[in-house]
């Protein structure tokens, strides 16, 4: 059995600051306080402070001081080479992470659930452009279910959903309320229809989106309490399918209001008004717990806040 890995030790109280370390070597390279202290602009007051305030803390002298300017003592020549082995490391540690940070914006990975990414990503993605033009983004469009997933497997910076709640694993915040609403064919004769009661639609055979999906929860949410959905008449995957049999005079379909402006306009589909049931539902950005967006994602959600606001 191997014995536990002793923690690291701290620093000892000892230790200059980088700030301090940075002002040492601008003394060694001018010769002069004065100088240094305009090379990493603060004043010489502050500058002759601090490195006393340093020589305090190590307990040595480093610098001797007269009217022809700042020579380092033999204390303060050792301690200025160590220190530069430090700054160059903390200069190092700098360009890594920084070259980190490019790498993270570099792209953008989003997963949208279908009405999301069809109706609102892409003028959210044109004005990230605007902010971020080199930024390179990638866009996987599918169920609510499918956009967890892609989330909790590592696969994508920042999601959408629109169903009922924030899937497990995942924080979220609302960006956007959408409504669904009952369509059908103007040959259907609901068309003709004043309203419907919920009764009826839940006792109706639908075209439905599939499982999994923010439209399909929400409708079964609706309607169990009133017997909930009758046998699928079709489960398509798409909501373009679904808009599609339901001009085609196969049955109604129910989908969000956002995908339906451009049917509804040219009168290839009719609104069916439904009484005694809601049927609204909040879109949610999303991302794993714990793990606020950075970078372009950041950037992304704070883009989908300022719209919600509104002007």
């Amino acid at each position: 059995m191997s014995s536990p890995v002793p923690p690291p030790s701290s620093l000892s109280h000892r230790v200059p600051d980088l700030g301090a370390m940075v002002l040492l070597l601008a003394v060694a390279r001018h010769g002069s306080l004065g100088r240094a202290a305009r090379d990493v602009g603060i004043s010489q007051p502050a500058a002759s402070s601090r490195i006393r305030s340093m020589e305090r803390q190590l307990g040595v002298a480093l610098l001797d001081r007269s009217p022809r300017g700042s020579r380092l003592t033999d204390a303060g020549a050792l301690v200025t080479d160590w220190a530069r082995r430090v700054v160059e490391a903390a200069e190092a540690f700098d360009a890594g992470a920084q070259a980190l940070r490019d790498r993270r914006d570099s792209r953008l990975r989003v997963a949208a659930s279908m009405t999301i990414a069809e109706y609102l990503l892409p003028g959210w993605l044109i004005a990230l452009r605007a902010d971020r033009p080199g930024t390179a983004v990638s866009l996987v469009a599918g169920n609510s279910a499918a956009v967890a997933l892609r989330l909790l497997a590592g696969e994508a910076d920042l999601g959408f959903v629109e169903g009922l709640s924030i899937p497990e694993g995942l924080d979220g915040t609302v960006i956007a309320h959408d409504r669904l609403v009952v369509v059908v064919a103007p040959s259907h004769p609901w068309a003709r229809r004043g309203r419907l009661t919920p009764g009826e639609l839940a006792a109706t055979s639908l075209i439905l989106r599939e499982h999994g999906s923010g439209t399909r929860q929400v409708l079964d949410a609706a309607l169990a309490v009133h017997g909930g959905l009758a046998r699928p008449l079709l489960e398509l995957s798409s909501t373009t399918a679904v808009k599609g049999a339901a001009e085609s005079g196969a049955g109604p379909c129910v989908l969000s209001e956002l995908a339906l402006g451009e049917e509804l306009s040219a009168r290839r589909l009719v609104k069916v008004p439904v009484e005694g049931v809601r049927l609204r539902r909040q879109l949610r950005a999303v991302w794993p717990s714990g793990h606020r967006p950075t970078g372009p994602a950041r950037d992304l959600l704070a883009l989908t806040a300022r719209e919600a606001a509104g002007p």
